[in-house]
């Protein structure tokens, strides 16, 4: 039986990963055997929910001003899936990645596709153009 709506899941789970929690944070909100999958080349080899939110938290290393501004947020209650699309809002200023700190900002557009069993996420879909936020920040 489901306890709580999958919108109020779904907007905990994404806030709790755009925020660079983790999967200590983000394992509520999931099964613990959560798949993940995205076509953007620096994620293809990540393939468990757990490594894309602990990811997601590294990230916060190379952007320290790391932020997002979330635009649409849909529900499919006949397939048991939310839909949160957003940008992400960051500028390269902490050490790491494949170059020293560019100075450089990025604005690019993803999308969450979450599905559900019950009221845990069991997979996650990233839509991303990794390709054009490299470009923005100087890495490609």
């Amino acid at each position: 039986m489901q306890t709580q709506p999958i919108a109020t899941i779904a907007a905990a789970f994404f806030d709790a990963c755009e925020t660079g929690k983790g999967w200590d944070a983000c394992s509520a909100w999931c099964t613990p055997e959560a798949t993940f999958s995205a076509q953007a080349e620096p994620l293809a080899a990540l393939t468990t929910l757990a490594q894309y939110t602990n990811w997601m938290k590294d990230i916060g290393a190379l952007f320290p001003n790391a932020r997002y501004g979330l635009k649409s947020f849909a529900v499919d209650a006949e397939r048991q899936n939310v839909a949160a699309y957003a940008v992400f809002h960051a500028t390269h200023t902490g050490e790491g990645g494949p170059v020293p700190p560019t100075g450089k900002s990025m604005s690019t557009d993803y999308v969450y596709v979450m599905q559900f069993a019950g009221d845990k996420i069991t997979h996650m879909t990233k839509i991303w153009n990794s390709a054009e936020a490299f470009k923005q920040i100087g890495w490609a």
